[in-house]
């Protein structure tokens, strides 16, 4: 289906190429120029034999896998970085062909199709090895691998020499079943001021790499250990390779290091909808479940808006939220809906107003991270939790690529 989002105001009207046409006048935009020069910003600052990881699991964030990832190997990443097999397979099933690493746990039995797909997997168990080995079938090809350590995230990744001599021992017990590619960990402080615990991280890092050299033989192993807050902060932990996230998509790891980051850093993602009504209220006229906001005064202007908890709009956006309308700020009032919400508006205006939940509007400015302060969370989780019901328009140059719409 074709067509054009019917809106009040013209010069707003969206025109659609390839995809669906959306009828709920509420929608994300992502722009991939921003992605494409925060990976180049962020590759400028590491040394030359660094490679960049772009990190598109969770769909890229929420801002879409496959278009991320293609913008990032366009701007030069090498590799892309993924949680789960499925989030792998996606994107081979979409055409992309660089190469891919599942940074978590992928069952023994499935080893066999990240082999007929040429995704590479995390291993840390001499056990799954062992298991792994009984299902891929000889000559059909290696499981490439990367030997994971953890070093005191506490995640997942082996602790001891003993594990891994146990992981190694089984690789070669398997000769051509595994190719063990290469080694990392990951920092559990690289976004807070205090490098102490990193520096004992790291040195714990470096004793496994000298281990993993020595008891495997690969000289030149795939190594890396630094995600966003490494790889902007640390350059000599670069290695490598660098795995980056959050600061692909524009958004500083933390508040507590926002001051140490230079690197020009552009959001990409951003959150719209727009007035379906507009209402005068009379002094304590009610707003919403429960009766919770009251009219202050008669003559307010109270507006809905078709978003709500269902689009991930959580309701504890309510306290203290804003939206800008007409480049000025309006309060959320009531409790939030599963599909709706009310804003009380500083004048009236015509339904079909554009509304910014995160974005810029003129001067105005909603981001990503004032969001995040308002609901005690990180900004990571932000873009992430706008559900499937909000359509992504895609763009490029100012241009619409293309739009998804995955409700139907």
């Amino acid at each position: 289906m074709k067509g054009t989002v019917l809106c009040t105001k013209k010069e707003d009207s969206v025109k659609l190429g390839k995809g669906h046409a959306f009828y709920r006048d509420t929608w994300a935009e992502v722009n991939l120029n921003a992605i494409e020069n925060n990976v180049r910003a962020i590759s400028r600052g590491l040394p030359a034999e660094a490679g960049f990881m772009a990190v598109v699991k969770a769909n890229a964030y929420g801002h879409g896998a496959v278009d991320v990832a293609r913008t990032a190997l366009h701007a030069g990443a090498s590799t892309l970085g993924v949680a789960i097999l499925d989030e792998a397979l996606a994107l081979r099933h979409a055409g992309i062909e660089a190469p891919i690493l599942v940074l978590g746990y992928v069952r023994p039995e499935d080893a066999p199709l990240a082999v007929r797909y040429n995704i590479t997997l995390t291993v840390f168990q001499a056990d799954w090895i062992k298991e792994a080995a009984s299902q891929i079938k000889p000559g059909t090809g290696s499981l490439k691998c990367h030997l994971k350590v953890d070093t005191g995230m506490g995640r997942i990744g082996l602790r001891t020499e003993e594990e891994g001599d146990a992981l190694a021992w089984e690789v070669k017990a398997h000769d051509g079943l595994f190719l063990l590619e290469g080694i990392y960990t990951h920092f559990a402080t690289a976004d807070e001021i205090d490098d102490a615990y990193i520096r004992e991280q790291h040195s714990r890092f470096a004793h496994f790499l000298e281990w993993f050299k020595n008891r495997t033989g690969i000289k030149h192993p795939v190594v890396h250990s630094a995600n966003s807050a490494t790889a902007l902060r640390y350059k000599d932990y670069a290695y490598t390779l660098v795995r980056v996230g959050i600061s692909m998509y524009g958004l500083v790891p933390s508040e507590e290091i926002a001051g140490e980051i230079t690197v020009p850093l552009e959001e990409a993602f951003s959150l719209h909808s727009r007035i379906t009504h507009v209402k005068r209220l009379e002094k304590g006229e009610a707003v919403s479940y429960g009766a919770t906001y009251r009219a202050e005064k008669s003559g307010e202007w109270i507006a809905t808006i078709p978003i709500g908890y269902a689009d991930g709009w959580i309701r504890a956006n309510a306290a203290g939220g804003e939206v800008l309308v007409d480049g000025r700020r309006a309060p959320i009032v009531g409790r939030i809906c599963m599909d709706q919400m009310m804003v009380k508006l500083p004048d009236k205006v015509e339904r079909g107003t554009k509304v910014t939940l995160i974005g810029r509007q003129g001067s105005s400015m909603i981001s990503a991270d004032e969001v995040a302060c308002r609901l005690g969370t990180i900004n990571y989780e932000i873009p992430c939790m706008i559900s499937y019901r909000v359509p992504r328009a895609i763009y490029r140059d100012g241009a619409l690529v293309h739009l998804h719409n995955e409700v139907f």
